[in-house]
């Protein structure tokens, strides 16, 4: 599901009430250092799970000192954000 090279994380396949869990506990150990990428290119579902996951992992990294920044976030990703208030939340490029 995480797929992690050189300081950026890879995220693989559906993001949804199903996998979130354990995606976040997987992420714990791989979100060491100073500056956090994750790549959503591959994700291929999400639903509002995965809103929250993106933001935990925003407070997570806010906690730590750390910097988070979202890539090829999904259209649908994108219309659950705006659909509830939170896209300036997720740094994106």
């Amino acid at each position: 599901m995480l797929v992690f090279e050189a300081g950026r994380c890879s995220v693989q396949g559906p993001l949804t009430m199903t996998n979130v869990t354990k995606v976040l506990e997987e992420s714990k150990a791989l979100f060491q250092g100073p500056q956090i990428v994750v790549d959503l290119a591959a994700v291929t579902e999400v639903d509002s799970a995965a809103l929250s996951l993106l933001l935990e992992w925003r407070r997570l990294a806010a906690a730590d000192k750390r910097t988070i920044e979202y890539r090829n976030l999904p259209a649908n990703l994108r219309t659950l954000a705006d659909l509830y208030g939170v896209s300036e939340l997720l740094p994106a490029s």
